[in-house]
């Protein structure tokens, strides 16, 4: 098993369902990856044990999912000096405004990327998190060219079909 170079990190379980998407995405891109639920609330010592440990086993990017006061991205570039991304979850009354509010407003000097709402966003996240690593990894960046060179015969093949159908 290769080192893992990106961690998602998820403040409960139920996270899982739109913390996938990023671990679909690196997986797609063959990008060796882990999991581990922590929470920046319930579980600080926790959080900064695993964030360290983690580092020592070579991860070079963070993504963070959490819902609600989402402090888990924060949490962690509070403790790394490694790329964090964030992942604000749509778990609570407010549909994750309050978790996009919490991840986008790190203050000055804690950097976290903060990606869209729920599951697009951590697909995105995952994207992101390959093109940070494609920089220095040509073959990654190879494969970040070809999907979106991917994307853009998609949408030309459906403007096509469109057309063609008179719409």
């Amino acid at each position: 098993m290769k080192k893992p170079l990106v961690s998602i990190v998820m403040g409960s379980e139920s996270d899982l369902i739109v913390m996938e998407q990023a671990a679909k995405m690196l997986d797609e891109f063959g990008v060796a990856h882990e999991l581990a639920i922590t929470s920046a609330h319930r579980s600080p010592n926790w959080a900064r044990r695993y964030i360290l440990e983690a580092e020592k086993k070579g991860v070079q990017i963070f993504i963070a999912g959490a819902g609600g006061a989402a402090h888990l991205a924060g949490t962690v570039a509070a403790h790394s000096m490694r790329p964090v991304i964030g992942v604000p979850i749509d778990s609570s009354s407010l549909k994750g405004l309050d978790a996009l509010l919490s991840t986008a407003q790190m203050p000055g000097g804690v950097p976290v990327a903060t990606m869209a709402i729920g599951k697009a966003g951590a697909k995105n996240a995952g994207i992101l998190a390959v093109q940070i690593l494609g920089i220095g990894k040509k073959d990654l960046g190879r494969k970040i060219k070809e999907y979106k060179e991917k994307l853009e015969e998609e949408v030309e093949a459906n403007a096509r079909r469109v057309q063609r159908a008179g719409c």
